[in-house]
């Protein structure tokens, strides 16, 4: 299996630079994985593809404002550190640029000296460790100082932070915003509601990692990030409850899709428990849990491309974003939505 293997083109004026003012009002593409059938509809219309006692999976992490802005303390020269993960306490997996700049012990001082770290080491693909150091509580002096994570092929500035959180967010920890779920609001979550539908919420702290590219040609070279999940009993047993009875279990987001595989056994049932995850999906991966999946339109040879190819057949898959291209539809984060079915 070839990274070229996913390969499409994209017009680059198709990337979506800012949200539509409306989160509900995006397209939707429908994709049948079965036959490859395509229909064109909006994403209001998501629920004539939901049915009573089926269980919709919401990833409800919440994306902190995770760049910041500093110096060295030594020679003031200018450095930008983005959090990408919590480690214990106050040390954080980080990005460094320029990462030259921050060697291990080489103290570093943001906001006037509000805030100030270490680096302690080098860690694995040249991330730094970094230990920080402050007086009062870390997540309001981050709110201060921090600016938002907006992925590196959106270019403008965003005027509205809380556009790029879904309207569910609660549990901080994503350095970048599981994007699918962006096009709910609390209406339309409602009548999900009313529907009969059951939202089941779990927790995947997106990293940055998620827009690292895959630079193997051969596939299975490549090394997944890591991210953290966590999936809480009562979620399980809907999860779980809701497979028994013969409901489809449908995900918002491919990182709610990797949380309740990650978290499921051979037997496809989803246990409860927190960890980190590795799970890399591709074609021929057999799905444990998931039937259905609401997602956006994913960069050309990513992993998130392999992973809907995995669920309706890369061919189909491929097919859709040429269709996708042709009716130009708006692409990646911001962008509008599929539905496979």
């Amino acid at each position: 299996m070839k990274k070229s293997d996913f390969y499409y083109e994209l017009p680059e004026e198709l990337i979506a630079q800012d949200p539509l003012r409306d989160r509900s009002s995006s397209r939707l593409l429908v994709l049948d994985k079965q036959t490859g059938q395509i229909r064109h509809r909006t994403f209001t219309d998501v629920l004539d593809y939901l049915e009573p006692g089926d269980c919709m999976v919401i990833n409800d992490t919440k994306v902190i404002p995770a760049r910041l802005y500093g110096q060295r303390e030594d020679t003031g020269g200018q450095l930008e550190v983005l959090l990408l993960k919590r480690l214990t306490g106050d040390e954080w997996e980080c990005l460094v640029r320029p990462g030259k700049k921050a060697r291990t012990g080489q103290r570093l001082v943001f906001g006037d000296g509000r805030l100030r770290a270490q680096v302690c080491s080098i860690g694995e693909e040249g991330n730094r460790i970094i230990r920080f150091e402050y007086d009062g509580i870390f997540e309001e002096i981050l709110d201060a100082l921090g600016e938002m994570p907006l992925p590196p092929y959106i270019t403008h500035k965003l005027a509205d932070p809380d556009r790029y959180q879904t309207v569910y967010a609660v549990n901080k920890g994503s350095a970048a915003a599981p994007t699918a779920g962006l096009h709910f609001t609390e209406d339309l979550l409602d009548s999900v509601r009313a529907a009969g539908i059951d939202i089941v919420p779990v927790t995947l702290h997106v990293g940055l990692g998620t827009f690292r590219p895959v630079k193997e040609e051969n596939v299975l070279d490549h090394h997944m990030h890591e991210e953290w999940y966590s999936v809480s009993r009562d979620a399980a047993d809907r999860i779980n409850a809701a497979n028994a009875a013969g409901h489809r279990v449908v995900c918002v987001g491919t990182t709610s899709c990797r949380t309740i595989e990650s978290a499921a056994g051979e037997d496809g049932l989803v246990k409860a428990g927190n960890g980190d995850t590795r799970l890399f999906i591709y074609p021929g991966y057999r799905f444990k849990v998931m039937d259905r999946l609401i997602t956006n339109f994913h960069l050309p040879e990513s992993t998130l491309l392999m992973l809907v190819s995995a669920l309706a057949g890369r061919e189909h898959i491929l097919h859709a974003y040429r269709e996708a291209v042709k009716e130009r539809y708006r692409f990646f984060s911001f962008g509008d939505a599929m539905i496979i079915i």
